[in-house]
Order: structure tokens, then C-alpha cells, then sequence
């Protein structure tokens, strides 16, 4: 499916030791209420390691995707290995998005737009 081609290409930009959300994906693939697919899609790359799906988090910054990883932790040590601190809060293991957040431009907007484009995805 197109959107999952889009979903890996977004995913392939966010830079080490930053995070962005579901929600941040699917707005940056051009369908703003698809978050859910995300979450869908990223599981399904996850068997093969395709994307870093370790750098994606919910809304709120929270570690929603450990169980989809080999271990629980797998996802709180990865990104910890890239600099990223989980500290843990009443709801489970939390980044800052202010801090870690990936912070698109508007020319990464247009960049993706036209590699989309340009793969007719």
C-alpha cells in the first residue's frame, strides 16, 4: 500500500536521537488522521528492521510500542543508546518532546511531497 511506502520513507528521515509521533508520521504522509495505520504499519516493519521504529512514540511522548519489539525494553535502550532519556512516570517510560522531538521544516514537508511524487506513492 502507498501510505505504508510513504509511512518508510518519513520514518527513514527522523534523525538519530530524536522521536516524533504517530501522529507526526501520518501528518508528514499527507493523511493527518491515520495515526492508527501507523502504529499498524510500523509493527508490520518491525520483522524486518526496516524502519527505526524505536523513535516513534505516542502524543504524549510515552513508549507505546514495546511490545511489538523483542524485548520490552528494546525500545527504551535504543533510543537511550542514541541519547534519548526515558524517565519513568505513572503512565510508563516517557521521552520529552520538547527536547527530543524531531522538528520538521517546512522544506522537509516539500522534500517528501515531491519524493512522493516522484515515486507516484
Amino acid at each position: 500500500m502507498d501510505f505504508y511506502r510513504r509511512m518508510a520513507l518519513v520514518c527513514e528521515r527522523i534523525p538519530r536521537g530524536s522521536v516524533t509521533t504517530y501522529g507526526q508520521i501520518a501528518l508528514l504522509c499527507q493523511k493527518p488522521n491515520h495515526a492508527r495505520q501507523v502504529g499498524y504499519g510500523l509493527r508490520e516493519e518491525l520483522a524486518g528492521n526496516a524502519v527505526p521504529a524505536h523513535r516513534v512514540v505516542n502524543a504524549k511522548g510515552l513508549l507505546s510500542g514495546a511490545s511489538y519489539f523483542e524485548t520490552p525494553d528494546m525500545q527504551k535502550r535504543l533510543l537511550e543508546e542514541e541519547g534519548v532519556l526515558a524517565v519513568r512516570t505513572a503512565e510508563g517510560w516517557k521521552v520529552d518532546l520538547k527536547e527530543y522531538g524531531w522538528h520538521n521544516s517546512l522544506e522537509t514537508v516539500q522534500e517528501l511531497a515531491r519524493e512522493f511524487e516522484r515515486l507516484g506513492i
